[in-house]
């Protein structure tokens, strides 16, 4: 990246919108004016879906020189070739149309971009935990489990920086959503559908979230009880990770995270009682973290530490 491309667009690709920003990556903050979100309808067409992103990306490009432009680092949610730019949405309820596109010939396409502008990719939760480390909470942490907490269970292991995807200390593709707990996985217990499913179960009433039974949590008593289930459940499950990691601190966000206040104290414990005493920070990044951690991926000292990671995410 040469002096005159000092500016990233970060895209944070969500299940039903994108949000996406220009940073400049000498200051490593937003470019005032560039902040752009747009509703994306995940059922429709390839070419409406492909045409909500470039929308949005075209709106933060129209803020600054084109000429600045390093590139564009996407947060992309799985399953997702990172390496190449290819979807390969199947079986997770979003984006089928997109399976098998190449989203970074298509966007140049429609957004009206040269082949040699980068175009670069990385799994959500590691982009959240990459930004974390670089301008977040963990900066002046060695070893950080980074958790995303919401529609799905997001996890990163990041040593100094650097997401680690391999290797004895951590599970496989560097992320615990997939690993076996009681009588699923990982993300059956750690996501919004286990507090949806089993406040139903407890009480008969239907929610539509988290903050639904954390409103209620001092006139229905199962409201407490799914609370302190789950930061226990998520205590226990975590432990062994966290000690063969060696991580120091976990930094969360997402929505879930909006009730800390009631489950931290239950996920605090159950780590204590597995004799570790690891810090629990709350993201203050929040929404424009995804965003910064792929811009990060445009500067090319990190990037040349992280792209050989990618075919294991």
């Amino acid at each position: 990246m040469t002096e005159a491309s000092k500016i990233a667009i970060g895209a944070d690709i969500g299940g039903s919108h994108i949000c996406c920003a220009a940073i400049d990556l000498s200051t490593h903050k937003i470019i005032h004016g560039t902040y752009r979100e747009e509703k994306i309808n995940n059922k429709a067409s390839a070419e409406e879906i492909l045409g909500g992103w470039s929308k949005a990306l075209s709106g933060s490009l129209s803020g600054f020189d084109k000429s600045l432009l390093a590139g564009i680092g996407f947060a992309m949610p799985g399953p997702f070739d990172y390496a190449n730019g290819i979807a390969l949405f199947k079986r997770v309820e979003k984006f089928d149309n997109l399976y098998g596109v190449n989203v970074s010939e298509e966007l140049r396409k429609l957004m009206n971009l040269d082949a040699s502008i980068p175009f670069r990719y990385i799994n959500d939760a590691t982009a959240f935990a990459i930004a974390e480390a670089w301008v977040g909470k963990a900066g002046n942490y060695d070893k950080m489990i980074a958790l995303t907490l919401g529609t799905g269970f997001g996890s990163a292991f990041v040593d100094h920086g650097i997401p680690v995807t391999e290797g004895e200390t951590v599970a496989e593709m560097g992320c615990v959503w997939h690993i076996p707990f009681k009588d699923g996985i990982a993300d059956d217990y750690f996501s919004t559908r286990w507090f949806i499913k089993n406040f139903e179960v407890k009480t008969g009433k239907t929610v539509h979230g988290v903050k639904d039974i954390a409103d209620m949590i001092n006139t229905e008593p199962a409201a407490l009880e799914l609370f302190e289930e789950y930061g226990s459940n998520m205590g226990h499950f975590l432990a062994p990770w966290i000690r063969k990691f060696d991580a120091n601190v976990i930094v969360m966000g997402g929505n879930i995270t909006g009730a800390f206040g009631i489950f931290g104290k239950y996920l605090q414990k159950a780590l204590e009682d597995n004799d570790l005493h690891v810090q629990l920070l709350l993201s203050d990044l929040k929404e424009d973290a995804a965003i910064m951690g792929g811009a990060r991926l445009l500067v090319e000292d990190f990037w040349v530490n992280v792209k050989d990671l990618l075919p294991n995410m």
